[in-house]
């Protein structure tokens, strides 16, 4: 690299960590993010177990551990939040994530108080990170969390650069490391203290490292190189890591084993296999424990029957989890969230997804563009051979640099798209490397100006939506502003509705200097989006009216079930008229507030359409609200993509005070095939 290279590599990782750290208080601290809000309230029980103790046992032990994620220890406590006691507990979250998380804030209660009266008090490590703000724990936890979470990710676009280089050149790499610097998946991902980051930041680097093992192994030409084995082991153990962070990772063992028995002699190809297997599961082990300790959970099946041999595993708390994530995501629990992907087509979903928000339509093309190329490359030489070619000839096909990428990106892509649930998250591990073959897609071209202006293109595109994108974390969370417009406009002891599987408001603030408790509003929930089909009848219906006429407000804080219901009206045949007849007034409720943030940018607001999908008109004062911040729309986005930072929110007043059976006729005769 030449000087200019690497000052453009210090302008990235500067830029990507300037992206990733505004905006870590996103949400005033008040965990919108639910995801997030657990694996926090988890960390605040999490203490490492003592060195010097004269009851080592009790520290390793399952019930009584505070090292435990899958239990509340006994006598668990944190200021501020209610925290349960000596009782079981799901955490389906990657382990090491959360040890991170825990670990680094100790650091910084730590060497706070030395650094807090050097640095700027206004500066968001400051008050936020060092916590000279004085943060309860729960707060302070997620505030290190988000800054810790924002560094690795920063360490992915260092690791897509060395990828790019020894792969390419380091012009690809440093252009696949802008591009990954302003992916707004990774930039919005980097804002939540969550696996999937993590997940992304250790595949890559498996992948990196499973690459420079087999250049080195090319260049010595010796099975037993040991600069061969240290990166092989290196892999294997970022592969532990990345396994510790997400299970899906386990996907990362068809890459390892292809290097392994690419760079290993025949008669030790086994042998080799196995150790980097040893060494992944030792480091999964490691900093995943619990995950290999406690069998505590009880296991499925009918009382006083032989236990089946599966019943012994799912006495492994870690692979209950990890069998409750799976009917989760192919759609075998039926969970009420998940139901927004009914109708979605595999694969095609996420790919809509990313072009419109996750990666931007020009990043988005390239991106997508650039994995076709690089498997279209790859499979060439299978393609273009003669059938008489023998044995040894084809499989030395395979032997290609970016097969390790690709036996990672497509196998994860072909079992991860096929499912029923489709989080756009779920698509971040394999798009530093879409991304990185875009740039080499471009790198490639024969036309040195042809390949500039499309690389200039595509990077100022990129820069505008990545900035545009942050701008939103400058504005205040629509919940929070909703939540001051009740304390200031609505009277104490109000009955306020909010709808099940969502939020409610308000949320605990400080208004005017006095502390303010969503405890003096009593609240409530409608049940549209229910658990069973069978609950959409006429009881259930009438029990919502009668809370609509009880209510003084209603809150709709997302389009979690208005997204959802209306799109169903086979499973919800009551059910999904109510958010059109809410909308255009035939409740007796007016929207008195409308709040949101966007992505904005020279008085442009880059707006979510989430009415069109459901076929809803929204009210009217939405659509007014709307018309006074001129913008565009690039139609529906997934759920996920904007539940937690960017919602749209409404709050409505009972000004018509109908009567249930009023409310009841605008539903109109809706009972036939209905119980």
């Amino acid at each position: 690299m030449n000087r200019l290279q690497r000052f453009t590599l210090f302008v990235i990782l500067l830029s990507a960590t300037t992206l990733r750290l505004t905006g870590l208080n996103w949400d005033g601290f008040q965990h919108h993010h639910p995801d997030e809000r657990y694996i926090t309230w988890v960390a605040t029980t999490i203490e490492f177990p003592a060195i010097h103790t004269t009851d080592w046992a009790a520290q390793w032990r399952p019930e009584t551990s505070t090292f435990n994620p899958f239990h509340w220890p006994p006598a668990a406590s944190s200021e501020g939040i209610v925290v349960l006691q000596d009782q079981p507990r799901d955490f389906a979250y990657g382990h090491f994530p959360l040890y991170l998380g825990v670990a680094a804030t100790r650091i910084t209660e730590v060497i706070g108080p030395a650094l807090i009266p050097v640095l700027p008090p206004g500066w968001s490590l400051t008050a936020d990170v060092l916590n000279g703000a004085g943060r309860i724990e729960f707060h302070h936890i997620a505030a290190v969390g988000r800054a810790l979470t924002a560094l690795f990710d920063v360490g992915t676009v260092l690791f897509a650069f060395l990828l790019g280089r020894r792969l390419y050149n380091p012009a690809t790499g440093l252009l696949a490391a802008a591009f990954t610097a302003l992916s707004v998946i990774h930039i919005q991902l980097a804002h939540f203290f969550t696996s999937d980051p993590y997940l992304t930041f250790f595949v890559v680097v498996a992948i990196y490292f499973l690459v420079v093992a087999r250049d080195e192994y090319g260049v010595a030409g010796n099975p037993g190189s040991r600069r061969v084995t240290i990166y092989l082991g290196l892999a294997a153990m970022a592969a532990g890591l990345a396994i510790g962070s997400k299970f899906t990772a386990v996907l990362l063992f068809l890459p390892l084993f292809w290097v392994a028995w690419r760079v290993s002699s025949r008669g030790k190809r086994i042998w080799v296999s196995s150790g980097i297997a040893l060494v992944a599961f030792i480091t999964f082990a490691i900093t995943n424990p619990f995950a290999v300790l406690d069998w505590t959970c009880s296991p499925a099946g009918a009382a006083g029957e032989p236990a089946p041999i599966s019943s012994y595993l799912a006495r492994s708390c870690y692979l209950q989890n990890i069998m409750t994530q799976n009917a989760m995501v192919r759609g075998a629990s039926d969970l009420a969230f998940t139901r927004q992907y009914d109708g979605t087509l595999p694969y095609l979903y996420y790919f809509e997804m990313l072009l419109r928000w996750g990666l931007g339509p020009f990043m988005g093309v390239v991106g997508l563009a650039g994995l076709a190329w690089a498997s279209w490359v790859a499979a060439r030489p299978f393609i273009t051979r003669q059938k008489k070619d023998g044995a040894s000839s084809f499989w030395s096909r395979f032997d290609q640099p970016v097969m390790p990428i690709l036996l990672w990106v497509w196998p994860y892509l072909l079992l991860t798209g096929s499912f029923y649930v489709k989080f756009l998250r779920y698509m971040q591990p394999i798009v530093p490397f879409m991304l990185l073959f875009g740039a080499a897609m471009i790198w490639q071209w024969r036309s040195p100006a042809g390949r500039r202006v499309l690389a200039g293109v595509v990077l100022i595109a990129g820069m505008i939506y990545a900035v545009a994108f942050v701008r939103l974390y400058g504005e205040e969370h629509p919940w929070n502003s909703g939540s001051q417009w009740i304390y200031e406009n609505v009277p104490p002891g109000s009955l306020i509705l909010s709808e099940q599987w969502d939020d409610y408001l308000p949320v605990n603030l400080i208004v005017d200097g006095e502390k303010r408790s969503r405890k003096e509003y009593p609240n409530a929930e409608l049940t549209w989006l229910t658990y069973p089909d069978e609950a959409d009848n006429e009881a259930n219906l009438r029990a919502n009216l009668d809370l609509l006429a009880e209510a003084e407000y209603l809150t709709v804080l997302s389009n979690r079930v208005y997204g959802v219901v209306p799109r169903l009206p086979e499973r919800y045949p009551l059910s999904s008229r109510y958010h059109q007849l809410l909308f255009d007034g035939s409740l007796g409720y007016e929207l008195v507030w409308v709040g949101d943030r966007t992505p904005n940018l020279f008085g442009l607001s880059l707006r979510v359409d989430t009415f069109g999908w459901p076929d809803l008109r929204p009210p009217n004062a939405v659509t007014e609200y709307f018309e006074a911040k001129p913008g565009l729309s690039l139609g529906r986005a997934d759920e996920s993509f904007i539940v937690y930072d960017q919602p749209l929110t409404m709050i409505f007043r009972n000004t018509g005070e109908r009567t249930p059976e009023q409310m009841r006729e605008a539903f109109g005769d809706l009972t036939e095939g209905v119980d």
